[in-house]
């Protein structure tokens, strides 16, 4: 299953992202690359978590260097979620839209939320985390379960759990 933010995106930003969906961990940033998105890992205040902005007609995600690798690649997918779907909101604003380690940026809730569910569709991709359950696991969670599968994707462990929720009853 994935989420109605996905589903929305037109045919050639789905082509793109689905180059890259099927292998794990996924490589988010050859899927910014293909979208004409630069990232960087940069110093950015404590309690900030990424940015992106458009700087003379380019699009720069900024990923706070002191944050852990699984968070930061979390951050890269909700940034790039935010340049799918919110391109009109980083555009109307001279600094684009920076997230807080909660991943609220003063956008309306329904924006962050938006960019949290499709950056879990990018991170951890539903029918690969199924697919490596059920090999790996027989299709049983456990602690030991999450963190493995966690690693394999490159996630926190709790980003891995809520992912997990939404098909599995923890």
């Amino acid at each position: 299953m994935i989420s109605r933010e996905l589903k929305r995106l037109n045919k050639d930003r789905r082509e793109i992202l689905d180059r890259y969906l099927s292998d794990y961990p996924v490589k988010l940033g050859l899927i910014a690359r293909d979208l004409g998105v630069s990232i960087k890992v940069a110093s950015m205040r404590t309690g900030v978590s990424g940015q992106i902005s458009n700087e003379g007609g380019r699009y720069i995600i900024r990923v706070n260097r002191n944050e852990a690798r699984e968070r930061q690649r979390f951050t890269i997918g909700h940034e790039l979620a935010h340049f799918l779907l919110h391109r009109d909101i980083i555009d109307s604003s001279p600094e684009g839209i920076t997230d807080n380690v909660l991943y609220r940026s003063g956008a309306p809730e329904r924006i962050e939320f938006e960019a949290n569910r499709l950056a879990a569709d990018l991170v951890m991709p539903m029918d690969l985390v199924e697919q490596k359950l059920e090999d790996d696991f027989n299709g049983v969670v456990t602690e030991a379960t999450i963190e493995s599968l966690a690693a394999s994707f490159q996630v926190s462990k709790a980003a891995m759990e809520i992912r997990l929720s939404t098909f599995v009853q923890l």
